[in-house]
């Protein structure tokens, strides 16, 4: 078996600090691309709640146009026929 020098061990503690500085390197990328994703799915919350708002306000609008349109259908028929008794 080899013997364990001061040498060997200081050879082989420079390469686990080497390899815990890739480590570290690739954690913080990592990190860096979590909080890229969070950034652009919150993004697409807010583009997504921007949506709902919009739609509401579109069926508002088509239900009182819808509304209108059967009030001024209903005075056409009146019209057309005569008051009803």
């Amino acid at each position: 078996m080899a013997e364990v020098t001061s040498e060997l061990m200081c050879d082989l503690l420079k390469k686990l600090n080497h390899r815990f500085d890739k480590v570290d390197i690739a954690i913080g990328e990592l990190r860096a691309d979590n909080q890229t994703l969070r950034s652009q799915l919150h993004a697409l919350q807010g583009d997504l709640n921007n949506l709902r708002v919009t739609i509401g306000h579109v069926e508002n609008r088509l239900d009182r146009i819808e509304n209108r349109l059967e009030l001024r259908e209903l005075q056409e028929a009146q019209a057309r026929f005569g008051p009803q008794p």
